[in-house]
């Protein structure tokens, strides 16, 4: 086997030409002993583990949009049964179940591979933070990795996987991909489900998502993006397919007298051509003050939002301090000394200052500023272990403050060879936008991806007109993907959305006949069962009535209630049917049911 690209595309379509998913993840394993650097994860999953898994794949899926896409997690995301660390040992656990997104990825068919190293408890943007060893840089090892989400840049950076998680308070989603030429994307909050997630400042952070391209990165938040009730502070945001950006943008750019490069002369002249960029595509510039934007990012690492860090771990913190960084515990023990009082004021502080922002972002369609300042290697951040990481924050920091999404996206190498990185910043829910607008500026010039000697290839035109109209459908038993009846839907048209569960207002039933084995899904009062998993298609309105009369009774279309609120059509069953079949609500869910009752599934 050729060695495939780690893109989405390349890889799905080399699965349809023959190749297998445990071909692919041999790759991957060569492509970790290739890159010699045991500090990119945390835990790393057994080789025939992760085989096995890809296995039971089955046939490729196209309607599965991550089917057969390897992925790593930052070790501050929990995965079933394995620890999660925040890289402090003393702090471990082992969940039972995989954080909410991490199940969105499973379920769209993406393959787990590993924990990833980060700055311990997400503090930090430069990657060294770690007691378990620094990861070095994918580019150039004498430059930091970039933090928090140091061993998810790197790994995505060295082609090892096309996809991986971070998160994201002060810009650890970005930061790093911006040190190792890859994209960054970090959602509006609250559109990502922090279900599983240790916080570092769960007010204002976000999982984020890197990888190779902007279309492969905005293609796993889709998938990511749905609304999560356990989680206090999601959002309903929707994730809709990436079309063409809106004709001539106006964008804001740090003014001549408020930007910032901390002397480094060639990321000046890289942002200058960046901006050209945008110009040659039709984008209107306009310069901004950036002073306001500034005195935001300022207080993140104050008051309100140190004490919101402190509240994480100050148990352990008294329990076993040593346990703990030294440079973290520095920065958090800060809130030792801060009071409600003092939570209070930095907050009406912010208040203040994202009003006094608001009429310089008054009709400004999106903000374009350097990922980061200027570039720090290794020795400066053990001169220093404090400043470096601050200059990396000053054109991150605001972000989450103001509630703002952004991409950060590769753009032409440097005159000196490092890689270039802009990102794009909007109001929350202009996620699809802030991509759309990137695709152009990572296709300009002939860059590679990441540290690989990969070339960029441009993804087929994104989608300028509507879509069909569709029928969004949920299912919940054979038509399920990989089960016997979902060609039903797929030779329909029917394309996978995600997958769901219903309130807890339906009984689930194992109904008598068959083969193939089939559930009913039966509505009570509210509370009166239980949330039942369920996966959610578009189906074509046009395919609508042939796939109807193929529906036999007692099963029919009506309307279901999901646990976030909302509604679809699905598979109901009369309440007459459940005489005599058995009442299986308590596994709250088809295939677990299928799993546990092997003589019941299909063959």
């Amino acid at each position: 086997m050729t060695d495939i690209r780690m893109t989405i595309p390349d890889l799905h379509a080399a699965y349809a030409s023959g190749v297998s998913p445990t071909e692919v993840i041999g790759q991957v394993f060569a492509r970790i002993a290739a890159a010699r650097d045991p500090q990119i994860f945390i835990t790393l999953a057994e080789q025939d583990a992760v085989l096995a898994d890809a296995a039971a794949l089955g046939p490729f899926d196209p309607a599965k949009p991550l089917w057969g896409i390897p992925f790593v997690v930052k070790d501050n995301i929990d995965v079933a049964g394995v620890p999660t660390t925040a890289a402090c040992p003393a702090y471990a656990y082992t969940p039972d179940r995989d954080a909410f997104v991490v199940a969105q990825l499973r379920a769209a068919g993406a393959i787990y591979l590993g924990k990833t190293n980060l700055d311990q408890f997400a503090t930090g943007l430069v990657g060294v933070r770690t007691p378990y060893g620094a990861p070095r840089n994918s580019i150039d090892p004498l430059i930091v990795p970039g933090g928090s989400s140091g061993g998810s840049g790197v790994a995505v950076g060295h082609g090892i996987v096309p996809l991986a998680l971070g998160t994201d308070t002060a810009g650890s989603g970005r930061v790093p991909a911006a040190l190792n030429n890859i994209v960054g994307l970090k959602p509006t909050l609250g559109a990502l489900s922090a279900t599983g997630v240790v916080p570092a400042c769960r007010s204002i952070e976000t999982i984020s998502i890197f990888a190779l391209t902007v279309s492969d990165a905005y293609a796993a938040y889709r998938v990511c993006c749905a609304y999560d009730a356990q989680d206090a502070f999601a959002r309903h945001i929707t994730a809709p397919a990436l079309t063409a950006a809106a004709p001539a943008p106006v964008i804001g750019i740090p003014s001549p007298d408020s930007i910032r490069f901390l002397g480094d002369g060639v990321q000046a002249a890289s942002f200058a051509d960046a901006v050209d960029l945008l110009r040659a595509q039709g984008a209107v510039i306009r310069d901004i003050d950036f002073t306001p934007l500034y005195d935001v990012a300022h207080m993140l690492y104050e008051g309100a939002w140190v004490a919101e860090r402190y509240t994480v771990i100050a148990d352990l913190l008294a329990r076993d301090p040593d346990a703990i960084h030294p440079v973290t515990r520095q920065i958090i023990r800060k809130a030792e000394d801060l009071s409600a009082a003092d939570a209070f004021r930095g907050i009406y502080r912010l208040k203040e200052l994202a009003r006094a922002a608001e009429p310089l972002l008054d009709g400004i369609d999106m903000l374009c500023v350097p990922t980061i300042p200027r570039f720090h290697t290794v020795a400066e951040l053990e001169a220093d272990p404090v400043t470096p990481n601050s200059n990396f924050g000053t054109y991150t920091n605001f972000v989450n403050l103001l509630d703002m999404c952004g991409i950060a996206v590769p753009v032409p190498a440097r005159s000196d060879g490092r890689p270039g990185s802009v990102t794009l910043l909007a109001k929350a829910g202009q996620d699809d936008r802030i991509a759309a607008t990137a695709l152009a500026l990572e296709a300009a010039g002939g860059r590679r991806l990441g540290a690989t000697d990969w070339p960029f290839v441009a993804p087929p035109a994104v989608e300028d007109a509507s879509p069909a109209p569709v029928l969004r459908l949920a299912v919940c038993g054979a038509h399920m993907s990989g089960l016997p009846l979902n060609g039903q839907l797929t030779d329909r048209g029917a394309v996978f959305v995600r997958a769901a569960r219903t309130s807890d207002a339906y009984r689930f039933y194992a109904l008598a006949g068959g083969p193939p084995a089939r559930p009913g899904l039966v509505r009570g009062a509210p509370g009166s069962g239980a949330a039942i998993a369920v996966e959610l298609w578009d189906l074509p309105l046009t395919a609508v009535g042939g796939f109807l009369a193929g529906i036999p009774a007692p099963l029919g279309l009506g309307t279901i209630a999901l646990d976030d609120g909302t509604t679809v059509q699905g598979f109901l069953c009369e309440a007459t049917a459940t005489q005599g079949a058995t009442d299986i609500t308590a596994t709250g869910d088809w295939r677990s049911y299928l799993s546990a009752h092997a003589a019941d599934a299909p063959a």
